[in-house]
């Protein structure tokens, strides 16, 4: 198109000829977005506008009128946002301070969106663990520093989990560990520890998936790019505490080194897990870095991961799912969502989840027991790596934030939903 089209936000109707259920009505060169039409829901109607206009070919447009303000604009962003297609948008405000935001949450969601939806070949472990320093880096240039331990030298450190589900790749794997501190004291107390699950493929190993379930794999590093995303979003406005982010990254593939079922394996804290599902792999890695993260002595821990299905089964996608063992904490986690307009629900946690990863050969196995809930009992394993049994960590299953086919608020693939919860959650605990 050689013009962009102008985008209202308008209250009411659309009335003849449109009708009065009409999302959209259009005036040559401009639309008009009817709230009234969506009955009152301001954010969902501009979003699924956004999702239609796209459809329709319009790939650049202008926000215009009195109607927006900064999360009905970036609602627009995240409906109008095209994998394929880089639509265009002018955010039609002169306020300083609202374009400053509207750009790091740009920045940041874009990140996220496009490393998640990139190809499996192309977004190989260390590539992600690059790709999410480089960013940071390139944010915070003085106060952000990172290392990457890599292949055999994991088992050095003692990381043997991300070492064995990635063993069964060419491509080794690899743990970023990243310090953000803006303290300029070396020895500054770490406040927060994030720490994402960054699987850049999961074919579930010799427990394979069906092919169905496989597709959509590439995103099984969803995790990684959230805290990540989370962490630039935060520092983009102003964050001024000591955070250390570890992402652990591997690929989970079937060959003659892949871990086996019935493999046992051994962590640092002396806690041994028998595989007896080589799917369930996504704990393994977790639990190094929770490991990592307990070291720093932190005051609060947040892990978040693709971890399991049973989360998207409770809670559709689109709400992440939050644990943990403490009420305080699950609802600073709460709190940060309905602060930034990101949907969050809690499941349970309990400390009998903890008994029902029973096996016969190792302290406990890395599935739960026939018949227990499997979302409870995958947090419940990331707790044993936890310091002091669990406290002063949540865990976020990320169930919202990828769309394996597009509807009408969202294209296909990653959404960026979470990002801005775990934003929230640095800049404000």
């Amino acid at each position: 198109m050689t013009k962009a089209m102008r985008v209202h936000l308008v209250e009411g109707t659309a009335g003849e000829p449109w009708g009065e259920a009409a999302l959209l009505s259009f005036n040559g060169s401009e639309a008009h977005i009817h709230i009234g039409a969506a009955k009152g829901a301001a954010l969902v109607a501009a979003q699924r506008a956004a999702r239609r206009l796209d459809g329709m070919g319009i790939n650049e447009v202008i926000l215009s009128g009195e109607g927006w303000d900064i999360e009905s604009r970036w609602a627009f962003w995240g409906g109008y946002f095209n994998p394929r297609i880089n639509n265009k948008i002018h955010w039609g405000s002169e306020d300083a301070g609202e374009l400053k935001e509207l750009a790091a949450r740009e920045n940041a969601a874009c990140w996220v969106r496009e490393i998640t939806n990139g190809t499996p070949d192309d977004v190989s472990p260390r590539v992600l663990a690059e790709s999410a320093a480089e960013m940071l880096q390139k944010l915070a240039p003085s106060v952000v520093n990172y290392r990457i331990v890599a292949g055999d030298d994991l088992l050095r450190d003692g990381f043997v989990g991300i070492h064995n589900v990635g063993r069964g790749s060419v491509r080794e794997p690899v743990m970023l560990q990243l310090d953000y501190n803006p303290t300029g004291n070396a020895d500054a107390e770490v406040d927060i520890c994030l720490v994402g699950k960054g699987i850049t493929f999961d074919s579930g190993g010799y427990s394979i998936k069906p092919s169905s379930n496989m597709a959509t794999m590439k995103s099984d590093m969803g995790g990684a790019a959230m805290v990540t995303g989370g962490l630039a979003l935060a520092i983009a406005r102003g964050l001024e505490k000591r955070v250390k982010l570890y992402l652990c990254c591997a690929e989970n593939l079937v060959s003659g080194h892949a871990f086996k079922l019935g493999d046992i394996i051994e962590y640092k804290n002396g806690v041994t897990v028998e595989v007896l599902n080589t799917d369930a792999e996504g704990r393994l890695v977790l639990a190094d870095g929770l490991l990592a993260a307990g070291e720093d002595k932190p005051r609060f821990v947040l892990d978040a991961a693709t971890l399991t299905g049973a989360a998207k089964m409770a809670v559709g996608r689109d709400f992440n799912s939050v644990f943990s063992f403490e009420d305080e904490m699950a609802q600073k986690v709460l709190n940060a969502a309905a602060q930034e307009n990101e949907k969050a629900w809690r499941l349970p946690l309990e400390p009998f989840h903890l008994e029902q990863t029973p096996s016969n050969f190792a302290d406990i196995s890395n599935i739960g027991a026939d018949g227990s809930p499997g979302a409870s009992t995958a947090a419940a394993f990331l707790a044993r790596f936890v310091s002091e049994g669990g406290r002063n960590w949540v865990h976020i299953d990320l169930s919202g934030s990828y769309q394996p086919s597009a509807n009408d608020l969202w294209a296909a693939g990653a959404k960026g939903h979470g990002l801005r919860t775990i934003a929230r959650f640095l800049l404000d605990n």
